[in-house]
């Protein structure tokens, strides 16, 4: 009688599993087909030539491989299921606050507006340009040395020509320096949490100020 190469007929299998979707009926599927086929295979062996025990318990063991794979990844994405909805319950807590995260925006509230940078390194001189809205320059604001890391400034609202600049949106630039040679300096702009949804696999803040921000972009939280 014909017989089928259990080690070609078991990667067949395995091969349409994968291409079935990796459901767990797929998987309980595929492992009733190889044992039946191996119990047919082995009533129908030539006694002479029987098959090899070695590529028969690598089979058992690949498709063991399989289930335990698909299982894992199962119980895998139900876990970041449930953390993202934990850690969304958790950032409720944050709307109505404000962060500090990547970008050169500012709000001027009550003549109070804050803004960050990022130092890639010390800097013997730091310098933040406040523009308005057509891209003129407001104000200079001389932050002097800093250490490497995050730092905060604030505006009053003042301008250099001896004026008060109006409530509202604003940007900045930042320039350091360190013994006359340019620091890696990235502006980090203050945005008001209103809700917070999930933007992909992470968390997502909607501000007002930076728009949307991942939670782990925050430099800050006031």
């Amino acid at each position: 009688m014909a017989t089928t190469n259990p080690v070609t007929a078991t990667q067949q299998l395995i091969d349409s599993f994968n291409q079935a979707g990796k459901t767990p009926s797929a998987t309980e599927n595929i492992q009733d087909r190889f044992l039946k086929l191996l119990v047919t295979q082995m009533k129908n062996q030539d006694p002479l030539n029987p098959m090899d025990n070695a590529q028969v318990t690598t089979q058992l063991a690949q498709i063991s491989t399989v289930s335990g794979v698909e299982k894992l990844n199962q119980t895998m994405t139900s876990m970041s299921s449930a953390l993202l909805a934990a850690q969304s319950v958790q950032a409720t807590g944050l709307i109505g606050h404000s962060v500090l995260a990547s970008g050169n925006a500012m709000l001027l509230h009550s003549g109070a507006a804050v803004g960050g940078v990022q130092l890639s390194q010390p800097a013997d001189q730091v310098t933040i340009t406040v523009r308005g809205s057509n891209g003129e320059a407001l104000k200079t604001i001389v932050m002097g040395a800093q250490d490497a890391g995050v730092r905060t400034f604030g505006w009053d609202g003042s301008t250099d020509a001896g004026g008060r600049a109006t409530d509202g949106a604003y940007t900045f630039e930042v320039n350091a320096v360190q013994g006359g040679k340019k620091v890696d300096a990235q502006g980090l702009g203050v945005g008001l949490v209103q809700s917070v949804s999930l933007g992909g696999s992470e968390l997502q803040l909607n501000t007002i100020g930076l728009g949307g921000v991942a939670v782990s972009q925050v430099k800050q939280i006031f």
